[in-house]
Parts: structure tokens; C-alpha cells; sequence
């Protein structure tokens, strides 16, 4: 059996990587222009079936000879199989997809208002599972609709979920978020379907207000699920959302395993405490690309930290810093350590946290005071105790995990 997923451009799709974990089946990529799609549903390249992404999904449920129920009420098919007697059958998985992204968050809807972003193809499928979980009421919000961006604050104020159905704050245009999530008074929840970043500016916000979230990679991985079940099944198989036990725990392995794979593991720590020697052991060991920020810096910008903060000030050093922070660390798959000082200005927090799991490697003092300080004007001048009670709380709240002296001792001597 052949498959694969169809769009305009897909240089970063993770989908042949999600199909093979679920099913033994050929599965490529085919990015094709509107008229080559055309060429798709008349067999031209004897696929047994297809996804469908952006912007093809109205269009390729329009050439379908058959469609599902969801199909016939959105008008947009992502999931197309070939029929036994020619021409193609589509259903519309993004709607259990959907509806699986907000239950494993725990975010429930029934008798809630709901504000969905955006009115594109990928709204009509929130909107449906929306409908079908029992949300009261449901408004859009867009550029030039009855509710848009300018007056959504007050026409929406009363919102209780809001779902991002737009691709803004994806990378790399991560410090982009549609909405101020803080002026909705009576917000519970919020919900964004944009996977990479793993943790966007709108989600993060979310999290800062102690919202209940959920990020788009499980919508992701579930409705490659139930693609990969009709694919297997053929196109007698019903649309019905691949909710079993068996099907959850496939779909979260495979969410973990793909967000292992698409997060940097960021060291933050004091100058002296091995980011860079455990950054390099850890990026050897784990076959991936290791980025040291403060050498990043010198290729960068052709001078050294030290350099700057020597001669224009550390103020202007941390400008800079935040500049390569925000090329380098929304990327995916690195090791990376950083300056000891980047936790010090909070615009990087947001940048730190976007795609990594961010390490503290917590040294005691009497091991740093022991570190060569002749290459580090700061924590000459200022001491290392000094930097040490300063820094240190801010370690701690920036990091998903905290490595103590014990784990440090046993990593190096691995």
C-alpha cells in the first residue's frame, strides 16, 4: 500500500514519521501545486490514499467521489482513500484529532462559550468537534470579520475558551500571539493548534495565568491515528474518532517520543557549573547538534561577550544576547548551553521555554568559587557570591528540571 500527505509546502512535515509508528505502509510526501492535486484524484500517480494539508483540504473534498458524514458538513476532507471501483472516498480526521487535544488536557467544554481565531480551513473542524462536545456558544474572531482583533475585547469579554485556529506564533515567526489572553475576564481555557513551537507565546501566556491548556502536537499525532486506521481499513472505515485504550496509549507514545525528538535540552546555570562540557557529552550521546550560545556569540558577531560587556557594557551585551536567543532557541533537536546571565533578562524566559526542556545544572557555591573567573568580567565584578543569590531563584523558576550535584556527578562520570 502507498500513501503520503499532500500540500503546497511541506519542507518540515513530521507525518511520514508519525505514519510508520502506527502502520507498516509506504508513506512520502507530496507537495503539489492546485493543478497536480487535479492529477491526484484521477490516479495519475496509483496512490491507495492520502492527507490532506493546508490549503488543499476544501479543495480535495470538493474532487472526492464520496465523503464521510464530517466531510459533507465541513466541506474539507484531510484523510482520502481510494475506492475499489476508481475515484476517492475523504473524511475529516482533525476533528477527532481536536476533540483528543482537549480531552487528554482535561479542558472540558459542554456549556461553555468558546472563541475560536481564525475562520480557515482548520476552524470549521474546531468548530464541529466544538458543536458535537457540547459547547453553548461559539464566535470567531478575524482580520476583517463582525468580531475582530481590534474589538474582540469587548464583544468577546465573556469567553470562556479560546482555541488559536490560525498558524501565528509558528515558527519561526514565534513572537507572534493573536490574542492578550489577560483581558478575557472569565477565561478557564486555551487552546492552540500550532505544534512547532511546542510552547508558543499564546500558550505560554496561558500557562503564566494558570489556565488549563493543550498544544497542537496531540491533535497532530491523533488524527494521523485515525488516518492511519482508515488507510488500513479501506474506505468502508467509519469516522468515528479511534478512541480505545490501545489507540490512546499508541497516540501518547508517539506524542512523547515525537517532543523528545523536537526539544532542545537547554542548560541554564552559573558561570563555572559544566554547561558547556555536559552540553557537548550529552549532544554526542545523543546524536544531535550542539550549540554552545556564548561561541554562538562570537560567530555571530564577530566579538566575545567579554569583549562587549568590557567595552560597551553589559547592557548592550544582553541585548545582543537576546537577539541569538531569539534565532537559536525556538529551533528543534539541540543541545544547547547558555550564558549564565540570560535568565536575568525576562524577555528571554519566553525564548528559553518555546521548544526546550530547559535543565538548571545546580552547582553548590564552594564548587563555583573554585572556577577560573580571568575570561568573565562580570563575575569578577560582581562576585560570584553576589551573582549566585541573585541568579539562583531565577534558575529555578525558568527550569522544567532541576540536575543537583548528585545527578551532575553521576551524568559526568557516565
Amino acid at each position: 500500500m502507498k500513501f503520503g500527505v499532500l500540500g503546497k509546502s511541506l519542507p518540515h512535515t513530521y507525518s511520514p514519521q508519525i505514519h510508520k509508528a502506527f502502520a507498516d505502509y509506504e508513506y512520502t510526501v507530496l507537495e503539489r501545486s492546485e493543478e497536480q492535486v487535479k492529477a491526484l484524484f484521477e490516479g495519475a500517480e496509483g496512490l491507495d490514499g492520502f492527507n490532506v494539508t493546508i490549503p488543499y483540504k476544501k479543495l480535495a473534498a470538493s474532487l472526492c467521489s464520496e465523503v464521510s458524514e464530517e466531510v459533507g458538513e465541513l466541506g474539507a476532507a484531510n484523510t482520502i482513500v481510494r475506492l475499489p471501483d476508481g475515484g476517492f472516498k475523504g473524511y475529516n480526521t482533525d476533528v477527532f484529532g481536536f476533540t483528543y487535544m482537549l480531552e487528554a488536557a482535561g479542558i472540558e467544554v459542554a456549556g461553555k462559550s468558546c472563541l475560536i481565531l481564525g475562520t480557515g480551513g482548520a476552524s470549521v473542524a474546531v468548530e464541529y468537534a466544538l458543536r458535537k462536545m457540547g459547547v453553548a456558544k461559539i464566535d470567531f474572531c478575524s482580520r476583517s470579520g463582525e468580531i475582530n482583533y481590534e474589538n474582540v475585547y469587548e464583544l468577546a469579554i465573556d469567553t470562556q475558551i479560546v482555541v488559536n485556529a490560525t498558524p501565528v506564533g509558528m515558527f519561526p515567526n514565534v513572537d507572534d500571539s493573536p490574542v492578550d489572553l489577560s483581558r478575557f475576564a472569565k477565561l478557564y481555557a486555551a487552546a492552540d493548534i500550532v505544534y512547532n513551537p511546542s510552547r508558543t507565546r499564546f500558550l505560554q501566556q496561558a500557562q503564566a495565568l494558570g489556565l488549563k491548556n493543550a498544544g497542537g502536537l496531540s491533535m497532530l499525532v491523533a488524527q494521523a491515528w485515525e488516518a492511519s486506521e482508515i488507510f488500513v481499513g479501506g474506505p468502508s472505515t467509519p469516522s468515528t474518532g479511534s478512541g480505545t485504550a490501545d489507540g490512546a496509549t499508541k497516540i501518547n507514545s508517539v506524542i512523547k517520543s515525537l517532543q523528545d525528538q523536537m526539544l532542545n535540552i537547554t542548560l541554564v546555570g552559573m558561570p563555572g557549573c559544566g554547561k558547556t562540557t555536559l552540553g557537548k557529552k550529552l549532544a554526542k550521546k545523543l546524536g544531535r547538534t550542539f550549540i554552545d550560545l556564548d561561541i554562538q556569540f562570537k560567530e555571530e558577531y564577530g566579538t566575545t561577550p567579554a569583549e562587549i560587556i568590557s567595552t560597551k557594557g553589559e547592557d548592550e551585551f544582553r541585548r545582543m544576547e537576546t537577539q541569538l536567543a531569539k534565532k537559536i532557541l525556538p529551533q528543534s533537536g539541540l543541545v544547547i548551553a547558555t550564558g549564565g546571565g540570560i535568565v536575568t533578562r525576562k524577555e528571554n524566559w519566553f525564548y528559553l521555554r518555546a521548544n526546550s526542556k530547559v535543565c538548571y545544572l545546580e552547582r553548590p557555591l564552594d564548587f563555583l568559587l573554585k572556577q577560573d573567573t580571568s575570561n568573565r568580567p562580570l563575575s569578577r565584578s560582581a562576585g560570584i557570591e553576589e551573582l549566585y543569590k541573585k541568579r539562583t531563584p531565577l534558575y529555578k523558576e525558568v527550569c522544567d528540571e532541576k540536575w543537583d550535584q548528585s545527578l551532575l556527578t553521576k551524568i559526568f562520570n557516565s
